[in-house]
């Protein structure tokens, strides 16, 4: 069990350090928004999930706060980088250079310039 904990808790470690090194690395606001909100998220749902298990397993001790705190990540990290991504897509902040395509401002703009793919299964 011990094995099972410290897996869950070094896994989420990593995790968050991965987040930590994308947000610094990665170029525009959409992709350091990407790091911070997904792996961050997992990162910190799995280091609690292990000292919810330790305690659990080591004091005998069941901690609900923790299971709170876990679903309140889950439910706010994802939806508090939409906003934000939203916001910044609002404020016509420019994505970076190589970005192939952006759909929202694309969709927003009313264009009505479908790809010869999906023109062709469009009437059938």
């Amino acid at each position: 069990m011990t094995s099972i904990i410290a897996f869950f808790i070094l896994a989420g470690a990593f995790l968050a350090a991965v987040s930590a090194i994308g947000v610094i690395r990665l170029p525009d606001v959409y992709s350091r928004l990407h790091a911070s909100s997904k792996s961050s998220t997992l990162g910190v749902m799995m280091m609690m999930l292990g000292t919810f298990l330790y305690f659990w397993y080591i004091d005998g001790y069941v901690d609900s706060k923790l299971f709170l705190a876990i679903l309140f990540i889950f439910i706010t990290a994802p939806v508090s980088a939409h906003m934000i991504s939203r916001s910044a897509i609002h404020s016509n902040v420019n994505p970076y250079k190589m970005t192939i395509m952006n759909e929202l401002a694309r969709d927003e703009e009313g264009a009505t310039d479908l790809p010869n793919e999906l023109e062709t299964h469009e009437h059938d």
